[in-house]
């Protein structure tokens, strides 16, 4: 290569990195970020956390608003506007994706998960999820997080309940998630899709006789003032996934993009600690308000729940043994 030529290849890198540098000065995005916590809910209180930084790291550049408790497009909606490419941040339960890749249900089906660290080792160090996720970017949605983990979903009722037999006929809440109504049922209830924001009042009326959910969600939404018992089924690990869409993110400077998925990345991180260390305080303060806990037989509700791995429709041939073995691996 002649001194000129090379020169000349200098010259266009120098231009190139100072334009796309000039591109990103002047770069400005809004985004508005949806989600149903409220806002007593650590989850809520981490998004606007992720959300101060990102805008102070960008010098403004990137502004995301946030939308707790289900004021604007949530569940499913909220992944639809993703898909559809506008300037929205969805945070969802990853079942909601599996309605574009089925195998996210199988990621968070029931009785699946131990304990928070070896579903958060799964998600970010598996080549299987690595692969969940490029299907998934190929559809409209890309993944910036999958482990704003918020606790073990519960059954939350005034009866003790110990064994699928004692949930039959109970109606209680649910998301309108198909995975969590096909559990819900199969784990012996009447699961009863119903919208956040109607479920309390729901349960007082007596439409329906209870919910499930966390701790956390328990007491950050006071459902304690309303059921007494919580049945520690342990059938879901709560988590939420962070959502964008994959033409916006193209959009954005590279150097945004990073603190972004950093940003996004250590703000779960910081959240799944910080709910590990408090864990105990919430549930000795549940029980200071009256709450009982009992354990239930969990190989019953295994047993129960096992078929809706074999109903979920879409599934890659052999994905949910292989989430088995790689938490079988991660476990040792």
């Amino acid at each position: 290569m002649t001194f000129k030529r090379t020169l000349f290849i200098l010259m266009i890198c120098l231009a190139l990195t100072v334009g796309s540098q000039a591109m990103a000065k002047d770069y400005k995005l809004v985004l508005r970020l949806s989600h149903v916590f409220s806002p007593a809910e650590q989850l809520t209180k981490s998004m606007d956390e992720v959300a101060g930084i990102i805008k102070e790291k960008t010098k403004g550049a990137i502004t995301i608003h946030t939308y707790p408790q289900g004021q604007i497009a949530t569940y499913k909606d909220g992944v639809e506007q993703v898909v559809r490419g506008a300037n929205f941040i969805s945070v969802e339960d990853p079942s909601y994706v599996g309605d574009y890749v089925p195998d996210f249900k199988a990621l968070v089906g029931p009785m699946l998960y131990d304990n928070y660290d070896e579903y958060v080792k799964l998600v970010r160090e598996t080549k299987l999820v690595a692969d969940m996720k490029k299907k998934a970017e190929e559809k409209g949605i890309k993944i910036l997080a999958l482990d704003y983990v918020f606790g073990f979903r519960n059954v939350i009722t005034d009866k003790v309940i110990k064994t699928p037999a004692d949930l039959k006929g109970v109606k209680l809440r649910t998301p309108g998630s198909k995975l969590f109504i096909d559990t819900l049922n199969a784990m012996g209830a009447t699961a009863t899709p119903l919208p956040w924001g109607e479920t309390l009042s729901a349960v007082q009326q007596g439409v329906v006789e209870g919910l499930e959910g966390s701790e956390f969600t328990n007491i950050g939404t006071k459902v304690y003032e309303v059921r007494k018992n919580v049945a520690l089924t342990r059938h879901f690990l709560g988590t939420c996934g962070v959502y964008i869409s994959p033409k916006v993110w193209e959009k954005i400077p590279a150097n945004y993009q990073k603190i972004i998925e950093e940003e996004f990345a250590a703000g779960a991180l910081r959240m799944v600690a910080l709910l590990k260390s408090q864990h105990g305080g919430v549930v000795k303060e549940l029980e200071s308000y009256g709450v009982k806990f009992n354990e239930v037989d969990k190989d019953a509700f295994k047993a129960a729940t096992a078929r809706v791995y074999k109903e979920i429709p879409g599934l890659t041939p052999g994905v949910y043994d292989n989430i088995v073995k790689e938490l079988a691996a991660i476990r040792k």
